[in-house]
């Protein structure tokens, strides 16, 4: 990690990263609590991850890393998304729609309101993701 990513991801954390991982985390240990969200699950640790130390990563659809398309990014992954976005999705997207807005009203704030609007749009839609290095 580069110390431009390290010095921003720091700051990301301090500026409300820390509770939209814990966010994340709370959706994946609900899901892996059912039998049913296990798929899920998985899906929504990686992001927490993803959201905790979002700079020097990305988020890719995994189908354009392999080459072809898997259970994820298959129609599968489609009703998994949709089922994802009704369970879990909507509200997680909501907490960092609000938060990109309070952190864009400084200008400091603005690539970090930037970082969750794009994890919002990830929150509505995260089966078939792969999160790598940039």
């Amino acid at each position: 990690m580069s110390p431009v990513s390290l010095l921003l991801n720091l700051l990301w954390i301090l500026l409300g990263g820390a509770y939209m991982a814990f966010g994340w985390l709370v959706a994946a240990v609900i899901m892996a609590i059912t039998i049913i969200g296990l798929p899920w699950a998985r899906a929504a640790f990686n992001i927490a991850i993803y959201t905790f130390l979002p700079f020097g990563s990305r988020a890719v659809r995994r189908d354009e890393i392999t080459g072809e398309s898997d259970i994820g990014t298959g129609p599968l992954g489609l009703i998994g998304n949709i089922i994802w976005l009704v369970l879990a999705g909507w509200w997680l997207a909501l907490g960092h729609l609000a938060t990109a807005v309070v952190l864009a009203i400084t200008i400091v704030g603005i690539p970090f309101a930037w970082a969750h609007l794009k994890l919002a749009g990830m929150a509505l839609w995260p089966i078939g993701r792969e999160i790598v290095p940039v």
